[in-house]
Parts: C-alpha cells; structure tokens; sequence
C-alpha cells in the first residue's frame, strides 16, 4: 500500500506516505488559511482512473466509508488528517485535499 499526496494551492501535504497492508497509516493536510465558510474535502485517484470523492467535513471527525477510516480536523481547524485503519493494496492512490 502507497499513499501519495498531493498539494494545491492553499494547502501543503506529505510528498508520500507508506505503509504494509493491514497496518493503520495517517494521512496529513495543511491548510492554514482555511476561512469559517470554507468546508475541508478529500479526494483519492486510484491508478489510471480520474479523481473521487471522499469526504467533506467541516469540524471534528467522522467515520469515512470508502476507503473506511476515520477523518480528523485540528480544533483550529488548520489541518487534518485521513486515518486508514487497515488499508488494502486496492486502496494505493494519491489522495488530496482541498478547501472550497
């Protein structure tokens, strides 16, 4: 399982992220310019396919079902991070976040 993530304008993101099948990975976004209307949105590009949507959130966590995980908003809400509690090989992508 590889996890690659991918920065746009507004927020920063780990080059890359690894892990074995099976074992928890986090995924991290930066988006320190976030404003009070903006929600933070996630998405993921499997190999040769075009970008889907995950999640959108706007504070705190939720359960996220497709990959399942868990994703968390920093209290300021300047970051946040994509919890993968047991990822396959099936879910190597590039996932992305971004404000809107």
């Amino acid at each position: 399982f590889s996890a690659v993530a991918a920065g746009r304008a507004q927020v920063q993101q780990e080059p890359s992220a690894e892990t074995t099948e099976g074992t928890g990975i986090s995924i991290n976004c930066s988006h320190p310019n976030v404003k009070t209307n903006e929600v933070i949105i996630w998405y993921r590009q499997l190999p040769g396919q075009g970008p889907t949507f995950i999640t959108l959130i706007v504070k705190d966590s939720k359960e996220v079902g497709n990959p399942p995980g868990r994703l968390w908003v920093a209290a300021d809400r300047r970051s946040s991070a994509l919890w993968l509690a047991r990822p396959l090989l099936e879910d190597s992508a590039v996932y992305f976040c971004a404000v809107g």
